[in-house]
């Protein structure tokens, strides 16, 4: 992922909500949303190269979601990112114990941040970032810290702001949020150590290129129900796919 919006709100009707775009390469061979094992596997699509994920919930609710760090200096990693998330989504450990180890791991991962939690608990945890318990609220996380305040993050959270004020709960809306393809202003740009004319591009929260764009636009929301759903696009732009799941946990 490269952007992720999201309402945490532990104790209410409606815990977690996530909206999200996943940014790649499109050449790199991806599995979209399904079950990895039927019936007590993850939901979550597939990176084919490195085996993992960017984003997956479980039956019971349990969420993970991985973006990357900007840092052009930074070099290859012995371990995949995608397996972030799934340390998560496979195991029994606490919120607050795999984000300590995931932290002294760090160096073992290209530079990232991780969301992981629960309707009960929600967790960050990166390169740059020690493990702390995510504050309710609004947030964005692009590919820098938390909330910081990039101008395709303030544009996200503004529209997921404005869907739950509609009220209609409608998961599609949540995915059309997402489709905000106006690059910032030049004024506007946050200075990450890339060609301007690239740094341009990446600050659209949608991004339309055909070598590298946004490949997927996925939602989540937590109730009483779990409701996911992914939109799949090709390097025009063009959605080339959809998948919807929901059910009790």
């Amino acid at each position: 992922m490269c952007l992720i919006a999201f309402h945490w709100q532990p104790g209410s009707d409606v815990p977690l909500v996530v909206a999200a775009n996943r940014d790649e390469f499109h050449e790199r061979p991806t599995r979209a949303l399904n079950w990895w094992r039927w019936p007590d596997g993850i939901l979550a699509g597939r990176d084919e190269a490195g085996g993992g994920t960017w984003m997956g919930v479980r039956r019971d609710g349990r969420f993970a979601a991985v973006t990357n760090f900007r840092d052009p200096a930074a070099g290859p990693a012995p371990k995949s990112r995608g397996e972030l998330p799934l340390r998560w989504l496979e195991a029994e450990a606490a919120g607050e114990e795999l984000g300590k180890r995931i932290f002294r791991e760090r160096g073992n991962y290209g530079p990232f941040n991780l969301i992981f939690g629960e309707p009960a608990g929600l967790w960050i945890v990166g390169t740059h970032t020690e493990p702390a318990a995510i504050a309710p609220g609004l947030h964005a996380l692009s590919n820098h810290l938390l909330d910081t305040p990039w101008p395709k993050a303030t544009r996200a959270v503004d529209r997921l702001e404005r869907w739950f004020q509609a009220g209609d709960g409608n998961i599609d809306n949540l995915l059309n949020l997402l489709d905000d393809r106006e690059p910032a202003p030049d004024d506007q740009l946050p200075d990450t150590g890339i060609d301007r004319q690239f740094e341009s591009l990446l600050s659209a929260p949608f991004v339309v290129s055909p070598r590298y764009g946004t490949r997927a636009s996925t939602a989540l929301v937590l109730d009483g129900t779990v409701t996911m759903a992914e939109r799949s696009f090709d390097g025009e732009g063009h959605s080339i796919g959809e998948r919807h799941f929901c059910w009790r946990r």
